[in-house]
């Protein structure tokens, strides 16, 4: 199975979302270096309010760096160029928000975000992003209600 990339898909659902939390998708030239990229070679990159793609970035990996800028607060935004943080859990924030936001995407889904980070190499205590999301992500989930991301039902606000 190939991961869903950002050509795959309306890029600009993917605008309008990152919109909603005061993000911009910046887009990079193929074959070009992706600006604030941590892990290099295709995976998104964040430098401030923007986040970095090319045709080729794997959807979860735009969602996941941008889930990076929108946990924090937008005053601390600015400050961000490529790692975002070292907080274990912000880290599982941001996997639970990646995962949820793939249903604002249309044609995507939480099912593909998560098929796609355990194709990709996402390693989770109990071996699959759908096990930890479904029964070990209490402490994202509520990480995220508790900083005004989610609301009580769990959906993105």
């Amino acid at each position: 199975m190939t991961v869903l990339r950002l050509s795959d898909i309306d890029r600009g659902a993917i605008e309008t979302l990152l919109a909603l939390y005061g993000l911009s998708l910046t887009l990079v030239n193929d074959g070009e270096a992706i600006p604030g990229s941590f892990w290099g070679d295709d995976e998104a990159g964040i430098i401030g309010h923007s986040v970095y793609a090319r045709g080729d970035t794997p959807v979860h990996s735009l969602l996941h760096e941008a889930g990076h800028l929108m946990v924090l607060p937008p005053e601390r935004r600015g400050d961000v160029h490529t790692d975002a943080t070292d907080s274990i859990e912000e880290e599982d924030a941001v996997c639970y928000l990646q995962i949820v936001l793939g249903d604002r995407l249309p044609g995507v889904g939480r099912e593909r975000i998560m098929a796609d980070m355990d194709t990709w190499g996402y390693t989770f205590r109990l071996g699959s992003a759908r096990a930890w999301f479904e029964h070990d992500a209490e402490n994202a989930r509520s990480w995220l209600i508790e900083h005004g991301l989610l609301n009580q039902a769990g959906e993105p606000v």
